[in-house]
This record gives C-alpha cells, structure tokens and sequence, in this order.
C-alpha cells in the first residue's frame, strides 16, 4: 500500500508555507499551530501523514535559516498534538532554550518529549544530536522523558545513544511507533493506548543499559506487538508506509539536488563568484573580524 496522495501534497503544501513564511518567528510559529490544530479538528487523519514525513528536513530550507527553526517548531507542534490525539495534555515551550521542546501530563504520568528531524544529506549524526543527557535534566521532576527521531536515521547495530537511553531513562521513539500507537487509539480507545505508552517508559527505566540497538528495539517492538491482537496489522501497514514515505523523501532531495546543480550551471561566471561568497558568508566573517579589539587586559596592573 502506497503512501495516499493528500499526505504527500500536505507535504509539498507545509514546504511551501514554511518557506515562505516572513516576518516575526513567534507570530509565525502561532500561526502554524492555529493553522495545524485547524485541518487536524476536520480531518483528523491527516496528522498520520503529517508524522510520516516530517523527521526529514526538507533540503529547499536554508542551513540555520529562519525557515529550518520554523520547521523545528513545526515537528515540536506535531508531537504535541499526537499525545493530545491519546488524550495527554500537552504544551509546546517556546520561550526558554534550557528546556525540553514539549511538556506532556496524562491522568496517571507525566514526561518531557522532543522531536527531531535530520536532512538526508547529512553524513554525520552523534550522539549529541539526539541530546538524550540533556533531556534527562530537563525531566524537571517528571519521571519520563522521549526523543522522538525519524526510525531510519538511528543507529541499527551499537551506539552510546542506546546505552545513554537506558541508564538515563529516556525513551528514544520513532515517528512510526508513533503513528503506530495513533491508529490504536480507533480499536482500542485513549486509556488503553495511554496504558500501552506508560508501559513503554516503564520498558525503558528497567533496562540494563547496553549500546545493542537490535536489544533495544525488541523490548520496545515486542512490547507494543503483544500489547492488542489489533497490533500486528497496523505494525504491517505502517511498515509498508515508512518504506514509501522514505522512497518519496529521497526522491525529494534528490530532485532538489538536482534543480540546484542545474541552477548553478546556468549562472554567469561573475554570479557563481557571488554565489559562492555568500555561501561561505565571507562578508559576515569580516565584520566579526573588525569589531575584534584589544580589550586592554595587558595593561591591569596592581
């Protein structure tokens, strides 16, 4: 079963919107939770195709650009509005950098959760980029704690990030577990699927740390494979559907690629020059460069 045409313009659409987005980052990021919770109260479905492709940054979004924070945002809100889907309350923090991205309190728990998301071009990931430690001490009191990563951008064979993940009692989740569990929602209702993600961080906290992911994503996988009858069907769709969405994400970047080569090709020798400049932010590095002075600690004496 292929990916359904409305999620994949939802995709093409959210690029655009965010793209083109101008002016104040907090109005801004107003606008797209509005506009989010908006489409998600009349089709709700549409959220599932939201979750499956946004742990890819689109490549159109510019390194650092206002756009590529907007799109941060954007998964954050994403996130948010999945546990409200389980009936968990939940907030998206946008006012402190010391902080998890997203603070959720059911009825029986509580805990912290962010959401990543990686361009396909890049080569390097550590562990640092899925700030497990960090998430840990901003639980804030609450016993949990989730990172929220596109599956196929994990370590599939041993990484610390697993090792850190147990010890620390952070629960590294995938947006397709997620959607996963959203899909439950409709055959089992919100308090068992609650009870299932309560189970999940209990999984995680009575691990023995090791950095073996295949370890630890069977506790994970067995534990919602075993959870309903209704769970192995879904677990198949699902599967089926993060293979095609990965297949368009690829397609998509690598389409991207390609415009940009074919752009650069067409330009005059004296815009390739600019162009090349203003990639390597020449004119930026000369200001910092001139504002640098003495600051005359030389000359403190007794």
């Amino acid at each position: 079963m292929g990916l359904a045409k409305t999620d994949i313009a939802q995709r093409e659409l959210w690029i655009e919107n965010i793209h083109g987005s101008r002016g104040d980052f907090a109005t801004a990021v107003e606008v797209v939770e509005s506009q989010l919770r908006g489409q998600f109260q009349s089709h709700p479905k549409l959220l599932l195709g939201h979750l499956r492709f946004c742990g890819v940054i689109p490549e159109v979004l510019a390194h650092d650009s206002t756009a590529e924070k907007l799109y941060s945002k954007y998964t954050d809100i994403l996130l948010a509005l999945a546990f409200e889907a389980l009936g968990i309350a939940s907030l998206v923090v946008t006012e402190r950098s010391d902080t998890a991205d997203v603070e959720c309190v059911a009825k029986d728990f509580a805990f912290v959760a962010d959401a990543k998301a990686f361009r396909l071009s890049r080569t390097a990931k550590n562990q640092k980029d899925f700030k497990i430690a960090a998430m840990h001490t901003w639980k804030r009191g609450k016993p949990f704690a989730m990172v929220v990563c596109p599956l196929f951008q994990l370590p599939n064979s041993k990484s610390q990030i697993y090792q850190q993940a147990a010890s620390l009692n952070v629960c590294l989740f995938s947006y397709t577990h997620l959607v996963v569990l959203l899909r439950l929602v409709k055959a089992l209702g919100q308090n068992k699927v609650r009870q299932l993600l309560q189970q999940i961080f209990q999984t995680v906290a009575a691990m023995n740390p090791s950095q073996d992911a295949v370890s630890y994503w069977k506790q994970i996988n067995s534990q919602m494979l075993d959870f309903a009858p209704e769970s192995q069907a879904i677990w198949l769709l699902e599967k089926e559907h993060a293979d095609s969405a990965l297949k368009y994400l690829k397609d998509e970047a690598l389409t991207y690629v390609a415009q940009e080569r074919e752009r650069i090709m067409r330009m005059s020798r004296a815009n390739a020059i600019k162009e090349l400049l203003k990639a390597n932010n020449l004119d930026s590095r000369v200001k910092v460069i001139e504002k640098v002075s003495s600051n005359q600690l030389f000359e403190v004496q007794q």
